[in-house]
């Protein structure tokens, strides 16, 4: 009882997903494309940290969304008068030539720690497909740039993409559950994503979790399948994270999910889960 007193007294808190962003207007608008998923008119770093701060999360990952388009002003400027607050997973438009040129400097940049991209709509999947991403993996090892990827239809590529790219490290968002689906429609990867984690550049983001699910808190199903996915990555390589900005629970329901409600974590998994691994993963100081 000591050991695990003293670990909850020293764990900290740190979400591996947030969203900031600005309001759509005429001098800084959202593509027209995009606009649809916006999770609200804008929320910036003085609201989320008001939020993190009630709910007890000492740092976040900010995670630029796709309805801004691939830019990362917001979040850029959030690190920089936030530094020990906030660190970036930014995003690269992958079908501009031109962004190749950028990933050898991009953890140059303050705050940035890697990227971050979603392939969850029909045109970037095909993207997987058709050959228009497989420049950035191999440019993403080279230059040791960690990469989060929301994947959901596409796991096996990635399993290929983890095969033929052993020294990139890479994070799967969302347990790879399917986007507007629910239970086990949502999770209809999971063989494909716990057969993932043989590879051991692969981690995955226990994210956006209750968004998931049509069961009320605590999720009792869920649990079950975040004991799988848990048990096929082990603490190191399972990084609670939020996206709180979209989910149906509060902030401090999505952390004591996993601190009070997964008994099976111990007081040591729980201090990976819920911040160092994600920190040790991104070379983050925790």
């Amino acid at each position: 009882m000591i050991e695990a007193a003293a670990t909850a007294n020293t764990m900290k808190v740190i979400d591996a997903q947030v969203h900031l962003w600005r309001a759509n207007t005429p001098d800084r608008p959202w593509p027209a494309d995009r606009a649809e998923g916006a999770h609200g008119p804008s929320l910036e770093a003085e609201q989320m940290l008001a939020m993190m701060n009630e709910a007890g999360v000492a740092r976040a990952v900010i995670v630029p969304p796709s309805w801004e388009g691939d830019r990362n002003d917001c979040a850029l400027d959030a690190a920089a008068r936030f530094p020990d607050r906030f660190a970036i997973m930014g995003r690269l438009a992958i079908e501009d030539l031109s962004s190749r040129e950028r990933i050898a400097d991009w953890k140059n940049q303050a705050g940035m720690l890697g990227m971050r991209f979603t392939f969850h709509g029909a045109q970037h999947k095909q993207w997987l497909a058709d050959g228009t991403a497989d420049w950035l993996w191999s440019q993403a090892q080279e230059h040791g740039v960690p990469l989060m990827v929301n994947v959901p239809g596409s796991v096996r590529v990635m399993d290929r993409v983890a095969e033929q790219h052993p020294g990139l490290r890479l994070t799967i968002d969302h347990l790879a559950c399917a986007a507007n689906k629910k239970d086990e429609e949502a999770h209809s990867e999971i063989e494909d994503l716990i057969r993932l984690a043989r590879h051991p550049h692969v981690s995955v983001k226990a994210s956006a979790v209750a968004r998931y699910t049509a069961e009320s808190y605590p999720y009792p199903n869920t649990q079950l399948k975040l004991r799988r996915i848990f048990d096929a990555y082990g603490p190191q390589r399972f990084f609670w994270g939020s996206d709180i900005s979209r989910l149906p629970c509060t902030y401090r329901q999505a952390i004591t999910l996993f601190t009070q409600e997964l008994n099976w974590l111990s007081p040591q998994d729980q201090e990976w889960v819920m911040g160092r691994a994600l920190c040790e993963w991104l070379d983050w100081v925790y």
